[in-house]
């Protein structure tokens, strides 16, 4: 009799071949994303830097830096596009040298430069604090000695120069502060898309679906019907979670409440809209439910959740682009962490709202009123 039982649950595999693909097809793509697409170490970390001194002695701080291979250096104005490059994530860290910096040290007087670092990841800010002393080393200091050391009375510097490290955003490095953010969106995602792709296919499994069918109402009406509700309850998830971040876990409040709502409600739009798509596509709820997963492990692998998007090849960063929760990490950390300014969002956000309009365009060409 177990081997009947045996037979009958093989049988039903093989008539469900969708199943099957994805049995097989995921644990194979996310071999991939591990093995060959995900480092811990990124490369080319963009740096916006301002040298007002402009000397020898300067680039031989920057070509360090640069010949590190570690960081890509591009010039800007002065020290507040420093902080808004930063701010706005069009870079990471940023390097202030002053117009004095030559004078100062021709006179062993060791001078001071700035290094500034995004301390949003606190895994990226350790990795370069760590690649900044390519900019203090031996090979960049050893012309920078004036004084003869055997001369009576000279005291030279061990250093000649002092490098200050200024960590932006997150000075203490909390990393709940880098994770919580990313959480709620975790959260929400698995929320809203298990909730909602198994909403259709119950709806066919308990063969209630015809009597929607028969009824006088247009493909358009049926698919607002079933987006409206549960996007309400996951609004209210959206803030419950917010909410116990900021009391158990202290995290900081948003530059603003209302592109916080703005955001919540998008997003929401965007992950209902997603597993009404994928209920859609599904005959079972086994279907619907690796679906789900299917999309939830990579988002949480190449959205910048966990490892920094500097650290995915550029063969395969595109994908990251083509992910809704990657926008949604860009934007949360930026309203709740730095503070950054709408216009430096408005492009994340467009991204966000183009995602809700294509997913429920697919739904609505994709359901059919026939069985």
């Amino acid at each position: 009799m177990i081997t009947a039982i045996i037979k009958k649950e093989i049988l039903q595999l093989r008539r469900d071949p969708r199943l099957i693909g994805l049995i097989v097809v995921m644990p194979l793509v996310l071999l991939i994303l591990f093995g060959v697409a995900l480092k811990l170490e990124p490369q080319n970390v963009r740096m916006a830097y301002v040298d007002k001194d402009a000397s020898y002695f300067s680039n031989l701080i920057k070509t360090g830096l640069w010949s590190d291979g570690y960081f890509d250096l591009y010039e800007v104005n002065d020290k507040q596009q420093i902080v808004r490059e930063i701010r706005s994530g069009r870079a990471k860290a940023g390097l202030l040298i002053k117009k004095d910096f030559s004078s100062l040290l021709t006179e062993n007087k060791q001078p001071h430069i700035t290094f500034f670092v995004d301390g949003t990841m606190p895994s990226l800010t350790t990795a370069m604090k760590y690649h900044s002393d390519s900019a203090t080393g031996e090979t960049v200091t050893n012309d920078m000695y004036f004084l003869d050391a055997d001369a009576k009375g000279v005291v030279i510097a061990p250093d000649p120069f002092i490098m200050d490290t200024e960590i932006l955003f997150n000075p203490d490095e909390k990393e709940t502060w880098f994770f919580l953010p990313g959480v709620i969106g975790v959260l929400i995602m698995q929320i809203a898309l298990i909730l909602t792709g198994i909403s259709v296919v119950r709806e066919r499994e308990k063969r209630t679906l015809e009597q929607l069918l028969v009824t006088p109402m247009s493909k358009t009406t049926f698919i607002l019907g079933k987006l409206l509700p549960y996007i309400v309850i996951a609004l209210i998830d959206f803030y419950f979670i917010l909410a116990a971040g900021w009391v158990l876990f202290d995290l900081p409040q948003p530059s603003s409440h209302l592109l916080l709502f703005l955001l919540a409600i998008i997003y929401v739009a965007v992950m209902i809209s997603l597993g009404l798509l994928i209920s859609l596509i599904s005959r079972t709820q086994q279907q619907a439910m690796f679906i789900a997963i299917f999309i939830i492990v990579p988002s949480i692998l190449l959205s910048g959740f966990i490892f920094p998007l500097e650290a995915i090849p550029d063969s395969v960063r595109p994908i990251s682009y083509a992910i809704p929760f990657t926008y949604f990490i860009d934007i949360i950390r930026g309203l709740l962490v730095k503070h950054t300014q709408f216009a430096d969002l408005i492009g994340a956000y467009a991204s966000l709202l183009f995602f809700v309009f294509l997913f429920i365009a697919a739904s609505i060409v994709t359901f059919r009123k026939t069985i």
